[in-house]
């Protein structure tokens, strides 16, 4: 089946009307629901003192779920070649992509997708994606990896190498901030075994921004979600009811806490919803790459967080059960 891309749609000559499939119900759309004027998200160093980073962290991921990570050791000039190779792809003729179709259906989720709906009466987001595993390297399938640019592999292989790290660090700051041995949180999710999925999402330009989405509000399923964007901004997160804008900070790590840390935290943390508007005249893009623990993994609240005045609040259960729950929008 001929799957209709995104980017073939807003190419076309004279396209001016949004099809009535990306059209979103009133109260999703964002003429509609605009975000707060005047806030900032938090912002975050790794340069500043260790007690205070502890708390930084902890009290960003308790009241938003979400901050902006600065001087994390990763170098602008291997954030600009990531972007570069994923523009790349995206620029290469229609055909092309196409030799790395997904179809999640039939399980087959690695490789270039555009998002379908279940049901006839579903909406869909104005977004296409090239997704894959980049660790552990066991689970990796380098055939499902673009071949063109030729420097894609290397430059994804060095990101991973550089985003372990920060992952780590994170989570042993995460940890701390719980009252925790630094290595805790990551052992739970995984230790080696963390998964790191990359998902470029590509949010072609759209001539009526303001009824579609690039992305509908969600949180992830993964424990953490470290993020580099284009120049283009987009990215909202949910905040004391209301939407909040992410400004664009060059170099950055956007990183979102996911449903597992939540649920490892019972609750301590929390998963930030979020959504990704479009832009009218660019074409926005980011590099999201979901943390996640590996699928026979036991999520469950910490054992060290419960007692008689703190119950566990969620149920404990695989990941993947986690998975098979959230995809169908089945109670956890």
């Amino acid at each position: 089946m001929q799957i209709e891309r995104v980017q073939a749609i807003a190419g076309t000559a004279n396209f001016k009307q949004l099809p009535e499939k990306f059209i979103r119900p009133a109260n999703e759309r964002p003429e509609n629901t605009k975000p707060l004027e005047g806030v900032s998200v938090p912002v975050i160093s790794l340069s500043v003192s260790h007690d205070i980073l502890v708390k930084e962290i902890y009290n960003a991921c308790s009241e938003w779920g979400f901050f902006l990570l600065k001087d994390h050791g990763i170098s602008p000039g291997l954030i600009e070649k990531l972007w570069k190779v994923g523009i790349e792809f995206f620029n290469q003729p229609q055909e092309e992509k196409e030799k790395y179709a997904n179809d999640p259906s039939t399980g087959k989720f690695e490789g270039y997708g555009t998002k379908m709906t279940k049901n006839l009466g579903e909406k869909v987001e104005w977004v296409d994606y090239f997704f894959h595993l980049m660790s552990p390297p066991s689970k990796v399938n380098h055939q499902i990896w673009p071949q063109s640019p030729s420097s894609y592999r290397e430059v994804t292989e060095e990101y991973n190498k550089e985003l372990l790290k920060v992952t780590e660090t994170v989570l042993e700051l995460l940890s701390e901030g719980l009252g925790l041995e630094g290595k805790v949180l990551k052992s739970w999710v995984g230790g080696d075994e963390i998964e790191l999925e990359m998902k470029i999402n590509m949010y072609p330009p759209c001539p009526q921004p303001e009824l579609a989405l690039g992305v509908e509000a969600h949180t992830d399923m993964s424990a953490l979600t470290l993020l580099v964007p284009n120049d283009v901004p987009g990215l909202q997160v949910w905040k004391d009811d209301y939407w909040i804008a992410v400004d664009y900070l060059p170099n950055a790590l956007f990183v979102h806490i996911g449903d597992q840390i939540e649920v490892l935290s019972n609750g301590k943390y929390k998963s930030v919803l979020h959504r990704s508007t479009v832009n009218k005249e660019r074409t926005r893009m980011s590099w999201a790459v979901f943390c996640a623990p590996p699928h026979d993994a036991m999520i469950g609240p910490l054992p060290e967080l419960l007692d008689e005045k703190n119950p566990a609040k969620y149920s404990t259960k695989t990941f993947a059960e986690f998975r098979h729950r959230k995809f169908n929008k089945l109670p956890q």
